[in-house]
């Protein structure tokens, strides 16, 4: 069992260049920084991966060609650890971030069915799972390209089938389409916040 009870937790899974991070940033900052963590699964792989291999860890965090370099690689890496222990970035990400205190997280990085199981067992009634779309022109011009064993690879397509998403945004450059979906999804986090301070309320 996890230590750490957030009120909601919203994971996110999208193709890459579908701009997963620009959406979680933009919705964080409609639900206010003070409560809401911002949480990437990659982190401690990313990490971890640059400390075995003697890289630069901060470079592997953002978009830049650095990054790339070293994804496959690092992928196979992550994949390794991932078939002793499902969970084990899963847990490492949540529990060990210093902003886990905050009632809301949102994951940027689900990618295999496994992630998703993680926090549907861990918490069953606080996860919402959040797909960003994007179509392939689109994506072209953020820079994406496909890369045979990257972009088909499970890491990028373990979920595309198979889940039952709580909610779907496009971000496919209509601005005005994605405030409305991000609206949607900050009403319904509102309305668990405003549950679970009545509920504790009346605990008490």
């Amino acid at each position: 069992m996890v230590e750490r009870e957030p009120v909601a937790i919203l994971l996110f899974s999208g193709k890459r260049k579908a701009g997963k991070d620009y959406v979680a940033l933009d919705l964080q900052k409609r639900i206010g920084e003070a409560r809401c963590a911002v949480m990437r699964l990659s982190g401690p792989l990313k990490k971890q991966y640059a400390v075995a291999n003697h890289l630069d860890y901060e470079k592997l965090l953002d978009a830049s060609e650095y990054k790339e370099m070293y994804r496959d690689s690092m992928i196979k890496w992550g994949e390794s650890k991932r078939v002793k222990d499902p969970g084990f970035f899963c847990r490492i990400a949540t529990l060990d971030d210093e902003n886990s205190d905050k009632p809301l997280w949102i994951i940027t990085d689900a990618r295999r069915k496994s992630d998703v199981q993680y926090f549907k067992d861990n918490y069953p009634t606080h996860t919402y799972t959040v797909r960003v779309v994007a179509s392939e022109e689109v994506r072209k011009t953020r820079g994406w390209g496909f890369v045979k064993g990257i972009d088909d690879a499970e890491s990028e397509c373990g979920l595309d089938s198979g889940v039952s998403w709580d909610f779907i945004i496009s971000n496919d450059g209509d601005n005005e389409a994605l405030a409305q979906c991000l609206d949607r999804v900050v009403k319904t986090v509102d309305q668990r916040v405003k549950f679970f301070i009545s509920s504790d309320s009346e605990e008490r």
